[in-house]
């Protein structure tokens, strides 16, 4: 079964060019030309990807993205925005809004064919997919791969595939610092490129989810001109870090109740 490609693009000459293309190269795709269809057609054929241009119709690709990330039903559906948006700014807010990676126009057809079959590699929707199996733990931090959950300080923790697969990198060589290029090729499937803030944006989710202080980070730390490393405590340092997570967690819970 081929996998199902929905792409969202509202211009006919690149919409027709890219779908071509990737029907030569074995998958199906589905076509939208606005965000409300898309949304539509999201939902209606649950594809195992979509292609989501930013500059649509209707509903923008961005509040798009958001949208079909709170829906349950396409929550964990891999997103690739395409767009002639290439900005730091602009790629902020599309990881940001739920996008897993972001190829900026003009593109190479090949180039969009890697990403694209690097997501499927890494998404539970696809027959490509090819999951952790292990569960891999270090002191107070467990990672869970069926459930994409992390225990950490003996409490679960819902992350994205993503944020899963990076933590998942790091925690295999926790104590050393991890270059850009390593965790590109790890976590998003490709060869890197010069630009690095799709890691630093996801290392940001991360904090706020696993840091006492996301500002003042003391377990993912950053090694300027490096790369990032996962510092895990030692028995004898959990005592007085416990009191801690639990302080900043319940401060995360009043937070969002209020």
């Amino acid at each position: 079964m081929k996998p199902g490609i929905l792409l969202i693009e509202d211009d006919a000459d690149m919409r027709d060019l890219v779908a071509g293309h990737l029907e030569h190269g074995g998958f199906a795709v589905h076509r939208a030309e606005d965000g409300i269809k898309g949304q539509a057609l999201a939902m209606q054929i649950n594809p195992d990807l979509i292609l989501l241009d930013l500059m649509l119709p209707k509903v923008d690709g961005l509040t798009l993205c958001q949208r079909l990330r709170r829906d349950e039903r396409t929550a964990s559906i891999p997103i690739l925005m395409i767009t002639a948006l290439g900005g730091t700014k602009d790629k902020v807010s599309g990881f940001n809004s739920g996008a897993d990676d972001y190829l900026t126009k003009p593109f190479d057809l090949e180039e969009l064919v890697v990403r694209v079959k690097a997501l499927l590699r890494r998404s539970e929707h696809s027959p490509l997919a090819s999951k952790h199996n292990e569960i891999l733990n270090y002191g107070c931090l467990t990672l869970v791969p069926e459930r994409f959950e992390a225990i950490w300080f003996d409490q679960p923790v819902r992350l994205t595939h993503l944020e899963f697969e990076l933590l998942h990198c790091l925690l295999q060589r926790h104590g050393q610092t991890v270059s850009p290029s390593l965790i590109l090729k790890e976590v998003w499937g490709y060869e890197p490129d010069d630009d690095i803030e799709t890691i630093r944006v996801h290392v940001r989710h991360l904090r706020t989810k696993l840091e006492p202080d996301p500002r003042k980070p003391r377990f993912i730390k950053t090694i300027y001109g490096a790369g990032y490393c996962l510092e895990l405590p030692s028995d004898e340092q959990l005592a007085d870090l416990i009191p801690m997570v639990q302080e900043a967690r319940e401060r995360s819970e009043s937070a969002k109740a209020s």
